[in-house]
């Protein structure tokens, strides 16, 4: 297990992931469709990763990464590269703060059913360009240091982990965490730009 990428666990549910995580909490079979949810965030983070890391591992055959202390190395450039759209996901998140908004298909799910619920675990990874950078930084990173899909799955149970937290509150306080969990929802949508910078920092810090 490479514990350098744990953290990036929390940018993959910064933002809509982690508020659709929080409304399907308020469904009515609220248990149900948020572990079909959870599902589909672990089917899809697990093959996003096995993916980047097979093309950076395909990527390492044809042209040697080399050695992660070296500066000039293939490896060390794409990182370099990775860290450039991390700093650029985070200005676009400082630049879009008072205009940002949760998608459209948020305000449905209040009445997502389980297939939707795995829909969403699915498309809110798949879909969303930031989950699909952080990816990438996780292939990359894994291949670079010569490591295989399993050094990766603490990553994936990190995900899955964080994207289960409404969840677990609402199961641990029952009605108080239901009563939360709606300002919470408000507190994510409006400061959510303030989540994505942090944690791109802290991620950028760590690739170099």
């Amino acid at each position: 297990m490479d514990l350098k990428i744990l953290p990036l666990a929390i940018t993959m549910m910064a933002g809509p992931q982690i508020i659709a995580a929080l409304v399907l909490v308020t469904a009515r079979q609220a248990v149900r469709v948020s572990v079909a949810f959870l599902l589909g965030v672990a089917i899809a983070t697990s093959v996003g990763v096995a993916i980047t890391h097979g093309l950076f591992g395909l990527f390492g055959n044809k042209v040697s990464l080399g050695s992660p202390s070296d500066s000039g190395s293939a490896g060390t450039l794409i990182q370099i590269g990775l860290v450039v759209l991390l700093v650029l996901a985070a200005i676009r998140a400082f630049l879009t703060r008072e205009t940002s908004e949760p998608p459209g298909w948020l305000t449905g799910l209040m009445d997502a059913g389980v297939g939707r619920g795995l829909t969403t675990g699915l498309l809110v990874i798949l879909a969303m360009p930031s989950d699909i950078v952080v990816m990438l930084t996780v292939g990359a990173h894994l291949a670079h240091g010569g490591e295989d899909f399993v050094a990766g799955l603490g990553f994936v149970a990190a995900t899955v982990l964080i994207a289960a937290l409404p969840l677990l509150t609402l199961l641990a306080l029952g009605h108080r965490g239901r009563d939360a969990m709606p300002a919470v929802r408000d507190w994510l949508t409006s400061n959510s730009w303030v989540i994505t910078i942090a944690t791109c920092a802290v991620f950028v810090l760590l690739i170099l």
